[in-house]
Order: C-alpha cells, then sequence, then structure tokens
C-alpha cells in the first residue's frame, strides 16, 4: 500500500471494476488537490458515474486504493464509509431526488439535520442557498408542486448547505435548460472557490468542463489524455490528403493568388471569341495546352 501525495485530498491508484460482467474502470488513477474543481470527462456509458462512486465510498473497486486525506477509503467498512459520506461529502444526482413529504427548505437542509445540526441553524443555511439559487421563494412547496429544474436547484442547495471538504457533481445541469445551467454552474463554481470545496464534476459537456480548474478524460473506462474524433485531420488539414497550409476559412496560405475574379480564356469556338469564366486565373506564366501545339503543326504543315 503506497500513500497518497501529501497536496491530495482525494487520490485513486488502478481501480479496477467489473459490472454486469464488463469492465466499467480498467486501471485509472488520479488525484485531486484541496479547493480544485476537476472535470471527468468523455462520452455516455465512459465510466464517469462509476469513477465518482468509488471516490465517494459508494462503490468498492475489485482492486486499487481510493485515499481521502490520507484516510484509505477502500479499507473502510460500510458504516464508516457511510458517515464519511454524510460527514465529509456531497453528492448532486444528474436528477433530483428528494423526499416527497418534505417541502423545499426542509429537504435542503436535511443533510445538517441527519448530521446533528440545530434545526434553526439548518434552515437558515438552506434559505440562504435557495435563495442564491434564485428559488427561495419556494422554501415552502413541496417537490411535486417544482417544476424539474427548481427540483434539480434544490438538491444543489442541499449539497451545499452541508459545506462538505468534497461536492461529487454527476451531470449536475443535465436535467436544466441552458439558462438555468449557467446559473446553477456559475453558482456551484463561485460557492465552492469561495468555500475551499473540492468539486469532482463529472460532465460530458465540453462547455461544463471548460468552467473546471483540470479536466481528466475517460474513454471505455480508461483514463486517455486525448480524444481524437473522425474527421479532425481533416479540419486540422493535416491529415491524409489534407491541404496543409489551409485555415479554416478554406483560404490557400501560400503565394498570393486571386480568388472570386473573372478571367478571359480561349476562345471556345467561332461565335464565342470572348468567353469568359469565374475560375481561378493562374498566377504563373501560361502553360500551352495539347490544342494549341496541335495547331502549330498543322499550320507548319501547310506552310
Amino acid at each position: 500500500m503506497v500513500a497518497p501525495p501529501d497536496n491530495d485530498v482525494l487520490w485513486a491508484r488502478a481501480l479496477h471494476v467489473t459490472l454486469n460482467g464488463s469492465p466499467a474502470l480498467t486501471g485509472v488513477s488520479l488525484g485531486v488537490r484541496e479547493g480544485e474543481i476537476l472535470a471527468v470527462g468523455g462520452p455516455r456509458g465512459s465510466g464517469k458515474t462509476t469513477l465518482l462512486r468509488c471516490l465517494s465510498g459508494q462503490l468498492l473497486a475489485a482492486q486499487g486504493e481510493v485515499w481521502f486525506n490520507s484516510a484509505p477509503v477502500h479499507t473502510l467498512g460500510p458504516l464508516a464509509r457511510e458517515r464519511l459520506r454524510r460527514d465529509k461529502f456531497g453528492w448532486i444526482d444528474p436528477e433530483p431526488r428528494l423526499v416527497p413529504e418534505l417541502n423545499a427548505w426542509e429537504n435542503a437542509a436535511l443533510g445538517l439535520m441527519l448530521r446533528g445540526g440545530a434545526r434553526r441553524g439548518a434552515r437558515t443555511a438552506a434559505h440562504e442557498w435557495l435563495e442564491r439559487l434564485d428559488i427561495g421563494d419556494c422554501a415552502r412547496k413541496r417537490p411535486h408542486a417544482l417544476t424539474q429544474a427548481e427540483r434539480q436547484r434544490v438538491s444543489v442547495a442541499r449539497a451545499l448547505a452541508c459545506a462538505p471538504s468534497v461536492l461529487f457533481a454527476d451531470e449536475p445541469t443535465a436535467p436544466l435548460h441552458r439558462a438555468d445551467r449557467a446559473h446553477v454552474l456559475r453558482t456551484l463554481t463561485t460557492a465552492a472557490r469561495s468555500h475551499g470545496i473540492t468539486v469532482v464534476l463529472a460532465t460530458h459537456d465540453a462547455e461544463v468542463a471548460a468552467l473546471a480548474d483540470r479536466a481528466v478524460t475517460l474513454l471505455d473506462g480508461r483514463r486517455v489524455h486525448t480524444v481524437h474524433l473522425p474527421g479532425d485531420e481533416v479540419r486540422r488539414g493535416g491529415g491524409p490528403g489534407g491541404a496543409k497550409g489551409v485555415r479554416g476559412s478554406g483560404t490557400p496560405t501560400g503565394p498570393a493568388s486571386t480568388t472570386g475574379t473573372s478571367s478571359p480564356t480561349r476562345p471556345t469556338g467561332p461565335n464565342n471569341p470572348t468567353s469568359t469564366t469565374s475560375s481561378v486565373s493562374p498566377t504563373g506564366p501560361a502553360t500551352p495546352t495539347d490544342s494549341d501545339t496541335e495547331g502549330r503543326a498543322a499550320c507548319s504543315l501547310s506552310a
């Protein structure tokens, strides 16, 4: 067993997980520094949720190690891991999971009250986060009276109200529209940085990942450094058959040339002595064509 680096609040080494007979994670290792926002990217089914579940102690890997603040999470029993999640970790699901019998502020305060906190303090913290997420007027509504976006904001408020050491957010903006998504992400990242909360954010959205301090990518359960999509080489102009020195506008970057102008060509017939086309005119001296050569040969023979 190897101890993690001192500056990593969360650290995993060589995680191997198999779900339903298929490998979900294969040798994944990573470290997360204190106060860092780390995005775990990759397409759907790449292992992002499985990795977050392993890091948070919800799922034990078949092989590998997970450490939190230099304590081995992978050796803890079920009750110890449950206490760790309750006291130190926060979690946001892709879909809001609220207690239907509780109103919005009670759902947002639930984590604090489960820790044994005073009801008044938990209520104050819950109202504060609901206000910051622009749903303060929904505090007394029950989940069935809220929209999907409002319920997800309550879930975010519940996770932040506990002031966790590490917040795991699994596609937290999946059920939100674009405008709601931007506001929730701004609130989430601002709160994390101002309160020193470490965030591990799973997302397949590049715009969401761009808000993180650092990003790692998973593909088929493995950590990869770069994902090359089909057509990338052609778009960059450096792949097989691709024209080098061509930018996205399609304009050649070599010697100056004329485009989009009309240039006279040789007559195409006796009735068309001045035919023109809109093709690009050559920039060098004219090159004799086969018809020119044949014409000169005919003239010499007749002479």
